[in-house]
């Protein structure tokens, strides 16, 4: 009975980050790669089946298996979440209107900036095509 709810959570998740991971390709301050990543995780530990499946997409699993892989991205998705993460943090850092809110924004902006940009990139054509959309 426990494997059974694991295996249900696993999988309502998993389905709940591809549901987000898709929007994230059309609403531009939500990123869709760390949703995928996520989905990825739940999957692989839920669901063989939908696994494979979501590393087959013809969209989404290049990035996937490249991070799977390498643990890098391509340029492509590099560039597109640098964007992302830029534009998502100055517009919370304008909206906010106290002061320490602004510099926490800007201190977990500036942290997150220089984890991602530390990621490896490995660009091929098999990649870098595929990561169209992708944030």
């Amino acid at each position: 009975m426990k494997n059974i709810i694991k295996r249900a959570i696993l999988l309502s998740v998993g389905w709940l980050c591809v549901v987000l991971g898709v929007l994230g390709i059309f609403l531009p301050l939500l990123p869709t790669t760390p949703f995928l990543l996520l989905a990825s995780a739940c999957f692989m530990r839920g669901s063989p089946r939908l696994s494979r499946w979501l590393h087959q997409h013809p969209y989404f699993g290049p990035v996937l298996q490249n991070w799977h892989d390498n643990r890098a991205v391509s340029r492509t998705v590099k560039r597109r979440a640098n964007i992302t993460i830029v534009l998502s943090f100055s517009l919370s850092v304008y909206l906010v209107p106290l002061l320490w809110h602004k510099v926490m924004l800007m201190g977990m902006a500036t942290l997150l900036l220089v984890w991602f940009n530390r990621l490896p990139v490995v660009d091929n054509s098999r990649f870098s095509n595929a990561s169209v959309g992708n944030k």
